[in-house]
């Protein structure tokens, strides 16, 4: 086999290469020539183009996400501890303790291979959390897809949350919340997002950069095999072989091993404890390309790798194709050589494969040689953080105006005498149905810190036991919103999970997010994708939390036909004790009040009625009130710290009928409710800003009193009633709890089962 090498690429500057095989267009090609003045060779190439694609260098985005950075207040910015460019964003909660947590993206790879698509999405954002410095707590997934009949949901879906359940459960992990959402616009392109939040102390907080000259660059955990690779880029393994042909081409989604994973952890947090790390960088996409390049760009010098020490479970492989590997399981650290013998001894306790691939130098360049010829000589800056830039074409789509005039006015409404069985049917259809029959095969209790987990409002993790301090965590999206006005539909994401954590009792205090989109080659896409950012950012402002870090994942489209905009926000929140928490199911204690806080209208546009009766989608979303949801989560907060809330269930998709079919079915407990105005409207409407709470009778002036001077409205709404077994509402009749049980959690087995 011959090895491109630098000297060979310098005396055969005009051998052809396949850049626009490997995602590069002609003028990027053009640009790494000019940059190293001469061709590149096979690594040099493979490195670029995995790190200057789309995945990796956020190259048709970065333009607007800078406008999170430049919207973010010096108030905002002082409760981050580490924000956007970082493997995740981390917030100092106080008494010495800090919180990490991020979103990604692993969509494509879990359409092509379900099972380990979506198993390695969970195995790489939590080494995205480790290698902060954290001790993984617990992990979510946003899902979305296809219609729930359709024959490609039934073959993706069931692999796709075994693969979540199955890293996730393996690693010990409890899994606390997410989303499974369903629209055609999503088939053949499902959407599978993995959020991980993590604590350490304060102290503990490690940065990606490899600093000080002579200090050792370690390779450890799993061996570098061909699986993954092109898992960023069109990257395949006969692209660099001159052999090409003769050995098969394997898919190019990882293959994670949640056992190895688990040990890496370990050892990880123990070497963390004994201070021998000076820098630290998971390997995830773009695999060794993407840890050498910015670890080094991130330094204050260069780096040499010894790239033929890197432990292989392949044989043949080249340089390219083991820069380029994405397999699971492998971190990077840099090590100062006085503390080489303990960190090896650590990682020898555990088991863990550790080697010595490299050292930091003086200059600014990344050197690697394969048996000691010089395969790659490339200023790192270049690679990881000076990629390409594009100011995409942006053009608000032509239908925009249509699609908004037309409102569902015009659609027909249920009789009166329609709406109880209308309440039982929706409560049954595919998005608001329980989703009982993916969450059970989560373990969502295991190391015993899960407060609150799905069906609850938001995932609670307790982080501290001998102060009972905890984290909320939220995430949520509706695309059609976002659809109708992707400047509104971003900050509804954000006011639906914001006022989901603030529902437990928890107070937000940070934002991640993970943005998936159509082409960006699309002037329309990158329209929505503009006013979307825009809106979450200005949503952040006036609320007051930061944009810790988050994910961009384009080309979500099947042919002409992008997916919903689905800009999905995670919020997090802190608890100074779980104990206060607020269960989203009411209890068992008769005559307690429930109360609907906030202001019904009549808005429709996008909601679960037009979509489920009438495939509908048009006019405009709900109205956002952020100030509104602001105050909102102070009086919920302020009624947990003082006990008068015994329940709370935030209003979202469905409205207040779905939020009543809930509320009793998790609590297992009958209400009686009483209406005002059109029952309709009051039933399904989807006005953001409200929540349904019960309240003690001893508790109700005290907490109506405290409502009505802070000028929040609310208004009585029933009764608990745990003799009824039902669910009765005045004037329209009543719904047995077994009955709405069954319709509620019938739905998913029968389809996937």
């Amino acid at each position: 086999m011959t090895v491109d090498t630098v000297k060979h690429a310098e005396s055969t500057p005009d051998q052809e290469q396949p850049y626009k095989e490997l995602g590069l267009k002609d003028d990027e090609y053009a640009r790494i020539k000019d940059i190293l003045g001469r061709r590149p060779t096979d690594a040099e190439l493979a490195m670029y183009s995995v790190m200057w694609s789309e995945h990796c260098s956020y190259k048709s985005s970065k333009v607007h996400l800078k406008y999170f950075s430049d919207t973010t207040t010096d108030e905002m910015r002082s409760k981050m501890l580490a924000g956007i460019g970082e493997n995740a964003g981390v917030v100092d909660i106080g008494d010495g303790w800090a919180i990490t947590f991020k979103a990604e993206s692993h969509n494509h790879p879990s359409y092509v291979e379900p099972y380990q698509g979506a198993a390695t999405g969970v195995g790489g954002i939590v080494r995205d959390i480790l290698a902060m410095g954290a001790r993984p707590l617990a992990v979510m997934d946003p899902l979305r897809f296809g219609p729930a009949d359709a024959p490609d949901t039934r073959r993706v879906l069931p692999g796709i949350v075994a693969g979540v359940g199955g890293y996730g459960n393996c690693l010990g992990l409890p899994n606390i919340g997410g989303e499974v959402v369903f629209d055609a616009t999503y088939a053949g392109n499902p959407l599978v997002n993995a959020l991980c939040v993590g604590a350490m102390r304060v102290e503990d907080l490690h940065l990606a950069h490899a600093s000080g000259t002579g200090n050792k660059v370690i390779l450890f955990g799993a061996r570098t095999g061909l699986d993954g690779i092109g898992g960023v880029s069109v990257l395949a393994s006969e692209t660099f072989d001159d052999t090409a042909g003769k050995r098969k081409k394997l898919p190019s989604v990882q293959v994670g091993d949640p056992f190895t994973e688990k040990v890496l952890i370990e050892c990880c947090l123990e070497l963390f404890a004994e201070r021998i790390v000076v820098g630290i960088q998971d390997l995830g996409g773009a695999g060794l390309a993407c840890a050498t390049s910015e670890l080094a760009s991130a330094g204050d010098g260069g780096m040499h790798v010894y790239l033929d020490r890197v432990p292989l479970r392949a044989s043949g492989m080249t340089p390219a194709e083991i820069l380029s590997s994405e397999s699971q399981e492998r971190m990077c650290a840099v090590v100062r050589p006085e503390d080489l013998d303990a960190f090896m001894a650590v990682c020898a306790k555990w088991d863990v494969i550790a080697t010595e691939i490299g050292e930091v130098t003086e200059g600014d360049r990344l050197v690697i040689t394969w048996h000691d010829e010089v395969v790659l000589d490339v200023p790192p800056r270049t690679v990881a953080h000076e990629g390409p830039v594009y100011h995409r074409p942006i053009e608000r789509p032509a239908d925009q105006d249509a699609v908004q005039a037309d409102v569902p006015d015009r659609l027909a409404r249920p009789a009166e005498d329609e709406l109880l069985p209308l309440v039982k049917s929706m409560a049954a259809s595919p998005n608001l149905a329980s989703k009982r029959w993916v969450t059970q095969q989560y373990d969502r209790y295991v190391r015993g810190g899960t407060v609150l987990a799905q069906p609850a409002d938001s995932g609670m993790i307790r982080i501290d036991e001998s102060t009972n301090r905890g984290v909320a965590l939220s995430t949520d999206c509706n695309g059609r919103y976002t659809k109708l006005d992707p400047y509104a539909g971003a900050q509804l994401a954000l006011a639906e999970a914001y006022r989901n954590v603030a529902t437990t009792g928890a107070t937000p205090v940070a934002v991640t997010n993970c943005l998936n989109f159509g082409s960006p080659e699309d002037p329309a896409v990158m329209w929505q994708f503009e006013q979307a950012v825009k809106g979450l950012a200005d949503g952040c402002v006036e609320l007051g939390i930061p944009v810790t870090g988050g994910n961009v994942s384009f080309y979500n489209q099947t042919g002409s036909t992008a997916i919903l905009p689905t800009p999905v926000v995670g919020v997090l929140g802190v608890i100074d004790d779980v104990r206060r928490r607020i269960p989203t199911g009411i209890g068992a204690e008769a005559g307690e009040t429930l109360l609907l806080l906030g202001e019904t209208r009549e808005e429709f546009g996008g909601s679960e009625w037009a979509h489920v009766v009438h495939g509908h989608l048009g006019g405009l979303p709900p109205k956002v009130d952020l100030a509104r949801e602001k105050l909102l989560g102070e009086v919920l907060v302020a009624g947990s710290r003082d006990g008068m809330l015994s329940a709370a269930h935030d209003l979202s998709d469905g409205g207040l009928a779905q939020a009543l079919v809930e509320t009793c079915l998790i609590g297992e407990v009958g209400a009686r409710v009483f209406l005002e105005g059109d029952k309709f409207t009051e039933l399904f409407s989807e006005s953001t800003a409200r929540v349904l709470v019960a309240v003690p009778r001893t508790e109700e002036l005290r907490f109506t009193d405290m409502c009505t001077a802070r000028g929040l409205p609310w208004r009585k709404v029933g009764v608990v009633d745990p003799e009824s077994e039902a669910l009765e509402i005045q004037g329209l009749g009543s719904l047995p709890l077994a009955e709405l049980r069954e319709a509620w959690e019938g739905t998913l087995p029968a389809l996937f089962d």
